[in-house]
C-alpha cells in the first residue's frame, strides 16, 4: 500500500512540478557554472547504498573547498542554492529516488555512509531506521529536525514514525511538509 501510494502521488507530483524543475535548472545552468544536479552516495534501506538525487546548491566541486555543512550561512552556497534549501526544492529531483524504488515519500532521511559508520557505534537503535526506506520527508523533520540538530532526538522520532507507521500518518506528515516548508512564514 505505502509504495502504491508513493508511486502515484510521486507520478502526479513530477507532472505539476515539471515547469518547476525546468526553471530550477535553467536558472541554476545560468547562474552557476558546473553541473544542474548534485549526486551523492546515501545508506538505505537494510544500510545499501544508493546514488541521492538535488538540485546542485554549492559552487562547482564544493567537497573539495570544505567539509560537509547543511548551515543556510555556509560560504559554498550559490545565490539560488540558498534559495533552493531554504524552500526544501533543492530535494525535489528525490522524486527520481522514488520512482526508482530507492526512497519513500515519507521515511527517516538518508545519510551519508561517514555519518552511518559513526552514529551506529554512539547512538542505541540507530540502525533500526535503516529497516525501511529512506524518505523525502520525515516525522522527525516536520518537528524541526534536521542538519545540525539532535541525532538522538531524530532517532526518537525515526523510531517513533516506524513503530506508528500508517497511510493516515504519511499524509499528516506530506501535509505538514508543504504547510511548515511553504508557508509558514516562522520556518524562514
Amino acid at each position: 500500500m505505502k509504495t502504491f501510494f508513493d508511486i502515484i502521488v510521486t507520478i502526479v507530483a513530477l507532472i505539476v512540478l515539471c515547469p518547476i524543475f525546468i526553471l530550477i535548472a535553467i536558472i541554476i545552468k545560468i547562474t552557476s557554472p558546473g553541473k544542474v544536479f548534485y549526486k551523492g552516495i546515501r545508506a538505505g534501506r537494510n544500510n545499501i547504498d544508493f546514488r541521492i538525487y538535488k538540485f546542485r546548491t554549492m559552487v562547482q566541486d564544493a567537497e573539495n573547498i570544505g567539509g560537509p555543512s547543511t548551515a543556510l550561512n555556509d560560504f559554498r552556497l550559490t545565490k539560488i542554492g540558498r534559495f533552493l534549501r531554504r524552500y526544501k526544492l533543492d530535494e525535489l529531483p528525490q522524486f527520481i529516488n522514488i520512482i526508482k524504488g530507492e526512497m519513500s515519500l515519507v521515511g527517516p532521511r538518508p545519510e551519508r555512509a561517514y555519518f552511518v559508520k559513526e552514529f551506529r557505534k554512539t547512538v542505541p537503535g540507530y540502525m533500526l531506521r535503516h529497516k525501511v526506506k529512506s524518505g523525502l520527508t520525515g516525522w522527525a523533520q516536520i518537528h524541526g529536525l534536521r542538519g545540525d540538530t539532535s541525532i538522538e532526538k531524530r532517532i526518537e522520532m525515526d523510531l517513533d514514525y516506524i513503530q506508528k507507521w500508517s497511510l493516515a500518518l504519511d499524509i499528516k506528515i506530506l501535509f505538514l511538509t508543504l504547510y511548515r516548508g511553504f508557508m509558514d512564514p516562522n520556518e524562514r
